[in-house]
């Protein structure tokens, strides 16, 4: 598909099988899910994938958190014709990132006890190879002006990192929703194998980049374990990924400079 087209709403007799059959698809918040009646339908390209997602968040159970449960299909099924859905939630990602990254630290307590997903071994999208990459467990071709030059260069600072590794959540900024004074809600689940702390690493880094955090976000989570390595990971992740993705610019990488060389001040 070209990546300017609007997004496809799920078929009709996807509606169907996950009991919305009348409703007419509303995209999201620009998508990719939809929101069709009370189900929130979205794109399952990845069908184990998206399997261990619904099983995961039909368990999570986090204090003061709402969590999106999956819906079966009408024959009990999570994924049908590559769509999932979930319970539809109320909220939108607003600019609250301590509670973000406080959602992530109360979120990782609750996966703690998972055990490692097998699909992260077949896993192979840019993603994930900049996960590895960040972690010292891959190398790749990064676009040296897009990020890899950088990458190079704070690489240089990790020291071994001994956290146990556990599930994490590694996409949790601009994807936890707030609704007025209503307790926070996640919606999904991009799943790594890492230390509890670096899902909070991740959107501290996010959201100094690019949400406009002031630079004390990084010393207020400063207690958290391995902090400073772990928070050298997040930003080496996403130098990676930058370098990587094809519709990165010189321009989108400004933000990340900016958040790395405070990154790099705690080490």
């Amino acid at each position: 598909m070209n990546p300017s087209s609007p997004p496809e709403p799920p078929p009709s007799h996807v509606r169907a099988a996950f009991g919305a059959r009348d409703a007419e698809p509303e995209l999201i918040d620009g998508g990719p899910a939809w929101r069709c009646g009370d189900a929130a339908i979205r794109p399952a390209g990845k069908p184990a994938e998206a399997t261990w997602v619904a099983k995961t968040l039909d368990a999570l159970d986090v204090d003061n958190l709402r969590v999106a449960r999956p819906l079966r299909s009408t024959d009990g099924r999570y994924v049908v014709g590559g769509w999932a859905a979930t319970k539809y939630l109320s909220g939108q990602a607003e600019p609250r990132h301590d509670e973000v990254v406080e959602v992530a630290v109360k979120l990782h307590q609750a996966t703690a006890g998972l055990t490692r997903p097998r699909f992260l071994d077949t896993r192979t999208d840019l993603f994930a190879t900049a996960d590895r990459c960040a972690w010292d467990e891959e190398k790749a071709e990064l676009a040296p002006d897009l990020g890899g030059r950088l990458f190079e260069l704070y690489a240089a600072h990790r020291t071994p990192v001994t956290a146990k590794p556990q599930v994490v959540h590694g996409d949790l900024f601009g994807n936890v929703l707030f609704a007025g004074d209503a307790t926070p809600a996640i919606i999904d689940f991009t799943a790594y194998w890492r230390p509890g702390s670096y899902g909070a690493a991740v959107v501290a880094v996010d959201a100094l980049a690019w949400g406009g955090a002031d630079h004390g976000i990084l010393g207020r989570w400063a207690h958290l374990e391995e902090w400073p390595q772990v928070v050298l990971r997040a930003v080496l992740f996403r130098l990676a990924v930058h370098a990587l993705h094809p519709r990165s610019s010189v321009q989108s990488l400004t933000g990340l400079e900016r958040a790395a060389a405070r990154v790099v001040e705690l080490l």
